[in-house]
């Protein structure tokens, strides 16, 4: 996802209307890790690429963690929801980003069987 920002109405800059208006980009736009970033990582076992996990990704996971079905690759139970991840490129494991930090342990890693 390569959006930085949109252009929005016009609007008065120093006195005089402008014909565009550069916004900032909302959260929803913007990507959770750098791009630069994310052609450099990979998964810390097989080492394919990552991608971000989509938000219905993230949702369908969240529900399952809400009803304790969640384990990671360590066999510990997942209790919190993720907000952010990367999914492996054969989509059988995911790895969090807490607080914009992947979390690229081997033992970490959800598997999405």
């Amino acid at each position: 996802m390569e959006v930085r920002g949109r252009m929005t109405d016009a609007y008065a800059v120093g006195g005089r209307p402008a014909s565009l208006h550069y916004a900032p980009p909302t959260f929803r736009e913007t990507a959770v890790i750098d791009k630069d970033l994310l052609d450099i990582l990979a998964c810390p076992q097989t080492h394919q690429p990552l991608r971000e996990a989509r938000a219905e990704e993230l949702a369908a996971l969240n529900r399952r963690i809400e009803q304790g079905e969640v384990k990671n690759v360590g066999g510990k139970p997942v209790g919190q929801k993720l907000e952010a991840a990367l999914v492996r490129e054969d989509q059988k494991c995911l790895y969090a980003i807490q607080d914009g930090i992947p979390v690229l342990l081997i033992d970490e890693g959800i598997p999405l069987l």
